[in-house]
């Protein structure tokens, strides 16, 4: 039986040598599957790794925070604080089984790191995205962002950001990175379709993933980049037709061209399906029972600061809302803050998947398998998570600053100056603003030709619209809705029936015939 190896094996390889692309290992300890056996490791480029900063330690706060678990606290600097928390704190929560993956080449890469001559490691590192079993056969990896899998509940988030409740985080944050450019168009991908437990459900968010892959979804094949985000910008791929994805994958999947990126999809849809990987995470996510508006007055209560948000606050309803996590005890609110970071780590992870073709024939091996019925051929795979680091607590106001902004444009107000001189434009205009989607509210004003959209809809296709109906059409304004307060004295002024723009009269002779078979 083919076996998989992890942490505990790695200080029985030793360094052998690398050229341009391996790092050469050989087996020095007694397990009868591997004597005599010589491993070849991926390397990747030290040009595409992310630099760290230098080694920071824990704030006196966030001992304070993590001191229930030991390793982390008493690590000599952040960097280790780091892999500690992803043992001690989110493994258990997790479970072992997804997170250990790639830990077998991460203690590969520190034992051989000083054997190895200075030039090859200012070039190189190990790959750790390659898969870490003794096979040659080509390995396709999907790293994925699930985000986050539910909407909020919490008794904390007030009547004004309701929206929160029925919207997705992720749907949201889409349209105010449209309006900063930071993406040309919004993702139709829904994490709770990821998330709903429904193989259909999830190939619909996979497909949406595919199709506007963002910093959200990426494939690799054999450690290498195919498919993706490049260079840290959102919209940019490697592939930027079907058809070159088609010709990378060809050698893992045996249908005709044009089928080929169907399959895939369908078994990285499968495979999410069958590992129920993602109820662990959803649970652990679901830490956040507080949402970000309870969770920041418990931060302040925790760093003895004076709470921001409630010195914006009215008394009633700092008394009726938010008075009650002032005066919890110093571990609850530490609780809150604690379970609010855990989560925010669960909602910003990736998932990874390795996928390998096997062999009809071939003896069972630790990993998962799954059957794709459209090529007639087993796959086997690995499901694990990476990115889950410890999240600052100093963060926590910059997660509520962003909060606000994404749910404020979410529900921005437009107002346009459009000329409304009878009931028919009224009609015309009401009919063209309601085939845009992402709209909740339209009122008309013809005592001052304006038209109000609300919603997360883009204006550039709203005053795009309106010019189809009055070329005049112009931008009043653009910015989050208010609350305002209705004059029942104000008199909506009676429209004539018809307009002159509106009101169009054909003259034709009286013998005129509209049968044109005479």
């Amino acid at each position: 039986m083919e076996r998989v190896l992890g942490a505990e094996d790695a200080e029985d390889w030793v360094y052998r040598g690398e050229g341009a692309v391996n790092l050469v290992l050989a087996y020095s300890g007694y397990a009868p599957p591997f004597l005599g056996k010589v491993l070849r490791i991926q390397k990747a480029s030290r040009s595409s790794v992310e630099h760290v900063d230098g080694p920071s330690m824990l704030t006196t706060h966030e001992r304070l925070l993590w001191r229930d678990a030991k390793d982390p606290v008493s690590s000599p600097n952040r960097e280790i604080a780091k892999q500690l928390y992803v043992e001690h704190v989110m493994g258990p929560l997790l479970g072992a089984k997804f997170i250990d993956a790639g830990e077998f080449l991460e203690l590969v890469e520190k034992n051989v790191h000083y054997q190895r001559p200075a030039w090859r490691i200012d070039a190189s590192k190990v790959n750790t995205l390659c898969d870490s079993m003794l096979n040659g056969e080509p390995c396709i990896s999907v790293e994925i962002k699930p985000k986050c899998g539910f909407l909020p509940s919490s008794t904390f988030i007030p009547e004004a950001n309701c929206i929160k409740c029925s919207a997705t985080r992720f749907r949201m944050h889409q349209v105010l990175k449209l309006q900063r450019q930071e993406v040309s168009q919004i993702s139709e991908y829904n994490p709770l379709d990821l998330f709903s437990g429904s193989m259909d459900r999830i190939q619909k968010a996979i497909k949406a993933l595919f199709t506007t892959p963002q910093n959200n979804f990426w494939v690799f094949l054999n450690g290498s980049l195919i498919f993706g985000s490049l260079g840290g910008v959102s919209d940019g791929t490697s592939f930027v037709d079907q058809n070159s994805f088609e010709d990378a994958i060809k050698t893992l999947f045996h249908s005709e061209k044009g089928l080929r990126t169907t399959d895939f999809l369908k078994l990285v849809s499968e495979a999410m399906y069958k590992s129920k990987v993602l109820d662990r995470l959803l649970e652990v996510q679901k830490l956040d029972d507080y949402d970000i508006e309870g969770a920041i007055h418990a931060y302040y209560s925790i760093v003895s600061e004076p709470c921001v948000i409630c010195k914006n606050l009215n008394e009633d309803t700092l008394s009726t809302r938010y008075d009650s996590l002032h005066s919890i005890s110093l571990d609850g609110s530490l609780k809150i803050v604690r379970d609010y970071l855990i989560a925010a780590t669960a909602k910003d992870c990736s998932l990874m998947i390795n996928f390998r073709a096997r062999e009809e024939g071939k003896e069972e091996s630790a990993c998962s398998n799954i059957h794709l019925d459209s090529t007639n051929q087993s796959f086997e795979y690995k499901v694990y998570f990476v990115n889950l680091d410890t999240k600052p607590l100093e963060k926590m106001v910059h997660y509520y600053k962003l909060d606000q902004s994404i749910v404020n444009f979410y529900s921005q107000k437009t107002i346009l100056s459009v000329d409304l001189l009878c009931s028919k434009c009224r009609k015309k205009v009401m009919k063209l603003m309601a085939t845009i989607e992402g709209i909740n509210s339209i009122v008309l004003d013809p005592s001052k030709s304006t038209v109000t959209v609300i919603g997360e809809a883009d204006p550039l296709k709203i005053i795009k619209k309106a010019r189809k109906f009055r070329k005049s059409a112009e931008i009043v304004s653009i910015g989050p809705p208010k609350e305002e307060k209705k004059d029942e004295k104000d008199i909506i002024p009676s429209l004539p029936r018809m307009c002159q723009k509106c009101d169009v009269w054909y003259v034709v002779r009286e013998d005129f015939s509209y049968c044109n078979i005479l």
